[in-house]
């Protein structure tokens, strides 16, 4: 076991004396066996009520030697929710609050086929709430007393279903959005015309994920991570590429093209 490793170990049992906090787990890249050498290390950190901020910036501090900022549920916005960005020994760990309470809301509306896309700022695609309970599915569990996180994270590991129909029928906005931008592109409305294809690959990336039962959590990576799954249209990232690069008529025509032929695929 390396040394961030124990270290973040160490410090998920410290967060549950937090008031509030429940369970802490490793996330993204990191959990995935994805990261590169200089990933973050992500820690959820699952609240139920109120969780005491003044308590975790006391424990930032000391883990630091140094003040830390501490973001209260909400103040990143209504979907991150909150945390710290802290370095320790020169190394970045991120602690991401999320409401238990909620993630299980979340879960009962993914299972039942219900699914929100809340703005939220670093998400320009805007946050898919379905990233909530794959975050649990994708993690690996670090502190957990009552085992309601490890419960959940099994719950989780099974697709549902209803929600994987539900992300498949949305492909047709990016039928939509590639209209929009052909009405655009002709005035030469760039922003407006690379607004609507990232839109409509983002939706696709969505529906691709959805329809192979892969859980998708943000925009990052998103595209990479669809082109590699087994029924994904050939050449998928550098068709993308080379669209966004050009973004005149000829690029909208072969959004067009791709989405046509990606929805095939998925419908």
């Amino acid at each position: 076991m390396d040394e961030m490793t124990t270290m973040t170990e160490s410090m998920s049992r410290r967060l549950l004396s937090v008031p509030g906090v429940r369970a802490v787990a490793l996330g993204g890249s990191r959990a995935r066996g994805s990261h590169r050498p200089d990933s973050d290390w992500d820690l959820g950190v699952y609240y139920r009520g109120a969780v005491d901020t003044g308590a975790l910036a006391r424990l930032a501090a000391d883990v630091t030697g140094e003040e830390v900022e501490i973001a209260g549920p909400g103040g990143w916005g209504p979907w991150v929710d909150g945390g710290a960005w802290l370095r320790v020994d020169g190394v970045p760990v991120d602690w991401i609050l999320r409401d238990l309470d909620r993630v299980r809301r979340v879960w009962s509306d993914c299972r039942d086929g219900r699914y929100e896309v809340g703005v939220q700022a670093g998400h320009p695609l805007g946050f898919w709430s379905p990233a909530y309970p794959g975050e649990v599915a994708l993690c690996r569990v670090l502190a957990d007393p009552d085992g309601e996180l490890g419960e959940l994270r099994e719950e989780t590991r099974h697709y549902p279903e209803p929600l994987r129909e539900a992300l498949v029928r949305a492909s047709w906005e990016a039928e939509f959005s590639v209209a929009a931008a052909r009405k655009s592109v002709g005035a030469g409305d760039t922003l407006h015309v690379s607004l609507c294809l990232s839109r409509a690959f983002g939706v696709l990336a969505q529906s691709l994920h959805a329809w192979h039962r892969v859980w998708c959590l943000n925009e990052k990576g998103a595209l990479s991570a669809a082109a590699d799954l087994p029924h994904a249209p050939r050449d998928l990232t550098a068709r993308v590429a080379a669209i966004l690069t050009s973004l005149d008529a000829p690029a909208v025509d072969a959004a067009d093209a791709l989405v046509r032929e990606t929805r095939a695929l998925v419908t």
